[in-house]
């Protein structure tokens, strides 16, 4: 990789890290599994970081991360094994009210099956289309629909004291 490559990979990897955190985490429900998935996706795109030069890096490390999670869990799913998540925390009351929903949301998050969880995370976090998840995922468009539907009923069913956006079309 030549110097300007480096340089320009540095400064990427410096400035959007924070930010591709969030977003593995929102998709792992794990800090060390969303350190995980953010490093394995880093490690795809540096030997095509050179291609990427004129294209959207961070868009295409996202797309790696969204498909690398989807076959973490196809693999899982493969093996008939359930990930346990640690004891829930609890949710303290906080005087600046949203923390508490944020808080219920990201516990809530954790209780649906990694798919939804994905869906969810693409489709309300990310803010992409159907067609733009189905894409992203290697899916049907009918898939993302009734994934979204099915985990924001879940959600409606764990939070039913928050109210949910309605479900776009």
């Amino acid at each position: 990789m030549e110097e300007d490559d480096r340089a320009r990979l540095a400064e990427f990897v410096a400035s959007r890290t924070l930010a591709l955190m969030r977003v593995a985490y929102l998709l792992t429900g794990d800090r060390h599994a969303a350190e995980d998935l953010f490093q394995s996706a880093l490690a795809r795109t540096i030997p095509k970081w050179r291609t990427l030069r004129h294209a959207d890096p961070e868009g295409y490390l996202r797309t790696v991360m969204y498909r690398e999670q989807v076959s973490w869990w196809r693999r899982l799913r493969r093996r008939r094994e359930i990930a346990l998540t640690g004891a829930d925390e609890a949710v303290q009351q906080d005087p600046s009210g949203g923390t508490d929903v944020r808080l219920a949301m990201r516990a809530a998050l954790r209780h649906l099956p990694p798919a939804q969880r994905t869906v969810v995370v693409l489709r309300y976090y990310e803010d992409l289309t159907e067609t733009q998840v189905a894409e992203a995922l290697g899916c049907t468009v009918g898939t993302v629909r009734s994934r979204t539907h099915r985990a924001v009923s879940r959600l409606r069913q764990l939070l039913p004291d928050v109210e949910l956006l309605e479900v776009r079309p």
